[in-house]
């Protein structure tokens, strides 16, 4: 028998939609869980369709370490103590937005998203929105508006009177200090910022 290894730990991959920064860390999810000794149970996969579509045709076959739930707006599921529930998000492909309720909290988590649509009442709040914040000020793109600004992520987080605010999507091209200004301008409150290694509580 194999020793565990931390991936072992995950009881479920919820995932927003299907392009590639968001889904294609499946495939290596698929190797360390296919290719060893003792290959895990079926793990609980919640997604749009698309995600599944795209991850089967690029393994040529379904993968047997996930169990696939498709998910849309709407929809609700029981992750071990946890309800989560769907919206769909502002995007170029179909995605969901996903929001958490455990033990008395709640977090509401964008995926990618600009800031049409209701899910900005879904959130309505929540103790902590996780945003995207693919944009600045100065980065705006009029032309694909499938993506929020970090004001714009201020902006709705103040309007939804949510708790707190942590960003995340930030392109490794922009400065992050720049985009937490940018959304404490419109929040009015401190905002956080998610980078590999942190852990917030809600």
């Amino acid at each position: 028998m194999s020793l565990p290894v931390a991936s072992d730990l995950i009881d479920a991959v919820v995932i927003s939609h299907q392009h590639p920064d968001h889904c294609s860390d499946l495939t290596a999810a698929f190797h360390a869980w296919t290719f060893r000794p003792d290959p895990r149970e079926p793990v609980p996969l919640y997604a749009p369709q698309g995600v599944w579509d795209r991850l089967v045709a690029f393994l040529e076959s379904e993968p047997t370490c996930f169990d696939f739930r498709p998910v849309w707006s709407g929809d609700a599921v029981e992750i071990g103590s946890l309800a989560v529930s769907f919206i769909e998000m502002d995007h170029s492909v179909p995605t969901v937005g996903s929001r958490w309720d455990g033990n008395g909290r709640t977090l509401f988590y964008t995926g990618d998203t600009g800031p049409a649509g209701d899910w900005p009442d879904f959130a309505s709040g929540v103790d902590m929105l996780l945003s995207e914040a693919s944009y600045q000020e100065s980065t705006k793109n009029a032309e694909y508006p499938h993506h929020l600004s970090a004001k714009e992520a201020g902006e709705i987080a103040r309007r939804m009177d949510v708790g707190a605010l942590t960003l995340t999507h930030i392109p490794p091209y922009l400065d992050p200090s720049v985009s937490v200004d940018e959304a404490e301008s419109a929040f009015d409150r401190p905002v956080r910022l998610a980078v590999a290694g942190t852990s917030f509580e809600v």
